[in-house]
């Protein structure tokens, strides 16, 4: 296997949490498990397809867990690991920078519309 090599610490971050969908999964996760369900309510422009593939590399990269619950119907839910949680501060960033950026667009006269503002 090849070695990996980054040349600042900004392109592993981004191999592991980059990408459209990754950073708005986790940001929905930040606060609490949620089934497959409701992460496609809270994310209704992903596709079941995508949700699930996305979640998958997350856990494969230990920043989500899944769990599964032995009952009928069959019921699973994903959460931020123990490692995901150390992305926190990250994340509330990200979100606050995307809150005062659509600001910035608004004060431009720009129409944008934020639907979960924080």
């Amino acid at each position: 296997m090849a070695d990996k090599i980054y040349n600042i610490g900004v392109e592993a971050t981004m191999a592991v949490i980059g990408g459209k969908w990754k950073p708005i999964i986790l940001c929905n996760l930040r606060h609490s498990a949620l089934r497959p369900s409701e992460l496609r309510r809270k994310i209704p422009r992903i596709s079941q397809k995508m949700l699930t593939q996305q979640l998958r590399e997350l856990e494969e990269a230990d920043i989500v867990d899944r769990k599964s619950y032995n009952q009928v119907p069959p019921k699973v839910e994903y959460a931020l690991s123990e490692y995901g949680e150390t992305l926190g501060e990250l994340l509330d960033g990200l979100c606050a920078w995307g809150e005062m950026h659509v600001n910035t667009l608004k004060v431009k006269g720009e129409h944008v519309v934020l639907l979960n503002e924080a």
